[in-house]
């Protein structure tokens, strides 16, 4: 089994943790990392900065254009990063959009993440169908997991192709929002999420946007197998850098 399986198999209430690659300051990534793995997150989806985050609300946002400003890109990442399976146990994901990772060279960009411990790939803007056609092949190949976005306006039969194409997990974005703006879990997404889980689907889920303190992650967690917390620890970084303490008391009032 690979990390994330291994994960999904022995754990409940998992906390994913997102955050992004050289902010606050450009250095700040493996500090960051290392101080989550320390402080009990289970899993973290390292963003990848990108001058157009189109999914994400203002303070993802802020921190991609501080990140870029700082002099990151994906280079720097990897040669940040490369060593980091030293002292890092839990899995890691890379999030980001699609242009970079082609501008890189997508058969290249997964051999690199093979060789540094990369366990999968955030892509919210490559569509299902191209994957499949052109790059799923060099993703299983690699034993790298192409993690695949549902919105409450994805159809069950969809749901359905995504699931039977999944080799990890799969992330539910629970509204039709930007990251960061809502606070807390309505009605009808409690529905959206009980309409997903009464499919019958294989692989794991984890519910992300909206989820930012201990009371959403808890109903989160009673609607799937765990959370993923962005904006409000990208807040935290903003305010406070790289501050162990400070991640390990934010990962220990969520759980």
């Amino acid at each position: 089994m690979n990390r994330l399986q291994e994960l999904f198999q022995n754990k409940k209430d998992i906390c994913s943790v997102y955050y992004t690659a050289g902010y606050p300051d450009l250095d700040d990534t493996m500090p960051v990392l290392q101080a989550l793995e320390n402080g009990g997150a289970d899993l973290v989806e390292l963003g990848m900065p990108f001058s157009d985050p189109l999914a994400d609300g203002p303070t993802i946002q802020g921190s991609s254009e501080q990140a870029l400003q700082n002099g990151m890109s994906i280079n720097k990442l990897f040669e940040q990063i490369k060593d980091m399976r030293q002292t890092i146990s839990m899995p890691v994901v890379l999030m980001g959009y699609f242009n970079p990772v082609y501008k890189y060279g997508v058969k290249e960009f997964i051999a690199k993440c093979k060789g540094i411990g990369v366990d999968g790939l955030i892509l919210p803007d490559l569509p299902f169908d191209e994957y499949h056609e052109k790059y799923q092949q060099l993703f299983e190949e690699a034993g790298i997991a192409n993690i695949f976005l549902i919105t409450p306006q994805t159809s069950n039969e969809r749901i359905k192709l995504i699931d039977a194409n999944s080799k990890s997990f799969i992330y539910v974005v629970s509204s039709a929002s930007v990251t960061g703006v809502k606070k807390d879990v309505e009605q009808k997404q409690i529905d959206y999420f009980n309409r997903v889980n009464n499919l019958g689907l294989k692989a794991p889920r984890l519910i992300g946007f909206g989820i930012s303190d201990r009371s959403t992650f808890e109903t989160a967690c009673h609607h799937a197998s765990g959370a993923i917390i962005g904006s409000a620890f990208v807040k935290l970084l903003g305010e406070h850098g790289a501050d162990a303490g400070k991640i390990g008391a934010f990962i220990k009032d969520i759980k």
